[in-house]
Order: structure tokens, then C-alpha cells, then sequence
């Protein structure tokens, strides 16, 4: 990389290995590389599952590229010993490992904590499971509407147990990815203090139930049956307008008041009958008709106009808006990426913005292989050693350009 963009950020100088596949593991380590920590993600001859993904985009799965960026690529096979040396050189010169292998698998590999770390006694080690390292489920693959469907999310979401529905966008995924972040930052934040690495235990299960932590709570003489879900009802909620759906949040009283008199209908806010959250989830049958009979005047554009900061409000857009989103161009949260087999493409930058540390422009997700040889030269290896590895197939360099995939 030139110096232009080398990483910058709370992170900088940080380096992780990541091992993982789908989306939490690959995202949390995405994650770091955001923070400025220079990321190589590792891959095995048969490539990240993620990459087969069905997607509108020829060259690479989009799933892929929105889940991998500010990576380089290396593709290395740990079932030969060659590979297995190449890894433990990279990890006696790393400060992160990352894998979401169920746990038999790692010892399996030779690549275990209690094998790594007598190499690195500085590493941070970080493993995502699906259900952790005990218990009866602990060598099952974990999936993300597996886990939703098992804690509570999909009955929560649906009409009834007998109805449930899936929460489609990977939210366990995406959640756990933060706690690989979260929980990987803490270690490194502790090392400072310790000049030690250590075990960190990530699980989908973890995961499910911390971003659940309203709902799970159970008081000793509550029954079965107690209500659990935290929507507050009422007018809250999407209502259809003249064209599009609009999304009202009026829970506090000068958001209520203000609605009421922006629609017209300045009598409801003056009714007693209405003015908790509580009495307007009782009386929804009576108050939602008429909102929504005064909504249906404009359209969900212009009520978000006119709504502007008085009510919490948001016009149902597809993400393909969100792009030209003025507020998303204002906090410069999209980046403009080159991709050697996509070609030019937008997507998501810099999560987290840092006033003392600003991070600098990342690079896209990595091809199969991209950075191989990249990789191997920076950690110490000839030229003729590294062709060496990749005559025998431990390492693959893989397709660079777009004419690779087009042809």
C-alpha cells in the first residue's frame, strides 16, 4: 500500500488474521480494519462460502464485497504442513487471530490456543461459535436464523408461537460481528496493561441473547405468559399515506402534540383520553383510522417535510435511495471502491468516526488469493520460496483482473 492509504486510526499498526467465514466473523474483523488495523483474511482452496452466494453481480458475490472491505487475501491451505508452517510464522508476527471453527476443530488443525500460544504469548485469540465451548450443542454449526428461530426472535416477530417469522438482514450475524470487535478491542486494551494476549469467546447463542437483554428478563413469580415485546403500540408504528409508507414515532408528549397538530387534528392532542403511550395503545382502534385518514392526504415525501425535526418520522425508501440519501452523503459514510474483477462500485466506509485518530480510505474486499504473494514477501519470504508454495498448492494466487471473470 502507499503511504496515501496506508491504515490510519485507533488501531493502526495492529495485525489480524482472519480465518473466518459467512458474515460474523468476516465482518467483526472487518470491523478492526475500520479502526485502522491491517486485516488478512485467510482462506482455504475452496474460498469463503460467502463468495457462492447467489447475487446480480457476475465477478464476486455482493454479500462478499459488503463483508469483507479494507482486507488483503491470502489463500492458504492448512491441511498440508507447509501451510500449517506458513500460519504459525504469520501468528509469531500477529497480535489477532480470528476463526469461527466449532470447537473440535481448531485442535484438529493444530492451531488451538493452547498451540498458539507458547508461539505468541501476545496474541489475542478470538473464537466465534455458534453455541460457545461447552454444553450439549457446542460442536453444532451455528447459523443465524437458526439461533433467531431458537431464541425467541421469530415467535417475538410474529403474530403468534404458531405464526413465527423470520427477521431477514442477518441481525445475530451482524450483532455477534460487534461483539467480535468489541471483545477483540477489550483484549487489546487489557494487553497494554498485562503485555499479555488471551482467549476470547464470541457465540451466536452470546449474541442472540445480549441484543435480547429487554425481553430476558423473568421475575421469579411472573407466569409463563407475560408480555414481553418492547413495541410501544399505538400510533407508533407505519401507516400508508397519498403515496409510499411513513414510519411515526410519537411517544413523548410534545412529539404527540405536535403530530396531532401538524395533521389537523389538534382536538386529539387535547383529549385526556389519549395522552400517555399507554392510553394511546389502549385506544388505537380509535386514534390510527383517523391519523391515518389525515396521513392519507400527502404523500410519505412530503410529510417527512413537514413533520422535519418536530416528529420523529422516516419515509419507507429501498436501499438503492438510500445512496443519494443527503444526510448519508453529509456524514460521508459511503466510499467509492476499485475492485480488480467488479470495477468501480459503492459501498459502506467508516462505521465509527474518531476526532484524534481518523481512519483512511480502505481498500475494497480482497479477490481469491489477491495478496498472496503480498502477504508471504512481507512476512519473510523469497521470491522462490513463495513460488515454491504456490507450485505445490499451498498457496493460490487466484483471478486479478476483471478480463479474468469476463473471459
Amino acid at each position: 500500500m502507499s503511504d496515501a492509504t496506508q491504515p490510519q486510526g485507533p488501531l493502526a499498526g495492529i495485525k489480524v488474521l482472519d480465518l473466518s467465514s459467512y458474515i460474523a466473523g468476516p465482518y467483526g474483523c472487518t470491523l478492526l480494519a475500520d479502526l485502522g488495523a491491517e486485516v488478512t483474511k485467510i482462506e482455504a482452496p475452496g474460498g469463503d462460502t460467502l463468495r457462492k452466494y447467489p447475487s446480480t453481480l457476475k465477478a464476486e458475490s455482493r454479500a462478499f464485497l459488503g463483508v469483507n472491505r479494507g482486507k488483503r487475501g491470502l489463500v492458504l491451505d492448512l491441511k498440508k504442513s507447509e501451510g500449517l508452517a506458513v500460519l504459525l510464522k504469520l501468528v509469531r508476527q500477529s497480535d489477532v487471530l480470528v476463526h469461527n471453527f466449532r470447537p473440535s476443530v481448531p485442535p484438529r488443525l493444530g492451531i488451538a490456543y493452547e498451540t498458539l500460544r507458547p508461539l505468541n504469548p501476545r496474541l489475542v485469540y478470538c473464537a466465534l461459535t455458534g453455541y460457545g465451548e461447552t454444553g450439549p450443542l457446542k460442536e453444532k454449526a451455528g447459523y443465524d436464523q437458526v439461533l433467531q428461530t431458537m431464541t425467541g426472535m421469530c415467535v417475538m416477530q410474529g403474530k403468534s408461537a404458531e405464526e413465527p417469522q423470520i427477521l431477514y438482514g442477518s441481525i445475530v450475524d451482524y450483532y455477534a460481528a460487534s461483539m467480535v470487535a468489541y471483545g477483540v478491542s477489550s483484549a487489546l486494551f487489557q494487553r497494554e496493561r498485562s503485555g499479555e494476549g488471551q482467549y476470547v469467546g464470541v457465540s451466536l447463542l452470546r449474541s442472540a441473547l445480549t441484543m435480547q437483554s429487554a425481553r430476558f428478563v423473568w421475575a421469579e413469580n411472573e407466569p409463563r405468559d407475560v408480555g414481553r415485546d418492547m413495541r410501544s403500540g399505538g400510533i407508533t408504528g407505519l401507516h400508508p399515506t397519498k403515496a409510499g409508507s411513513l414510519y411515526v414515532s410519537a411517544n413523548t408528549p410534545h412529539f404527540w402534540t405536535d403530530l396531532c397538530e401538524l395533521v389537523g387534528l389538534p382536538e386529539l392532542a387535547g383529549d385526556a383520553k389519549y395522552d400517555s403511550v399507554r392510553k394511546r395503545n389502549e385506544h388505537a382502534a380509535e386514534i390510527v383510522p383517523a391519523i391515518r385518514k389525515a396521513l392519507s392526504a400527502r404523500t410519505a415525501l412530503e410529510w417527512e417535510e413537514i413533520f422535519g425535526e418536530r416528529v420523529p418520522c422516516a419515509a419507507a425508501r429501498s436501499v438503492e435511495d438510500v445512496f443519494d440519501l443527503p444526510q448519508v452523503a453529509a456524514e460521508h459514510l459511503i466510499e467509492t471502491y476499485e475492485h480488480p474483477l467488479v470495477g468501480r462500485f459503492r459501498g459502506m466506509r467508516e462505521p465509527i468516526r474518531f476526532g484524534g485518530t481518523p481512519v483512511g480510505t480502505v481498500r475494497a474486499a480482497p479477490t481469491f488469493g489477491e495478496h498472496s504473494a503480498e502477504v508471504l514477501a512481507d512476512a519473510g519470504y523469497s521470491q522462490e520460496e513463495i513460488a515454491a508454495l504456490a507450485a505445490d498448492g499451498v498457496i493460490s494466487p487466484g483471478a486479478q483482473t476483471k478480463g479474468d471473470v469476463d473471459a
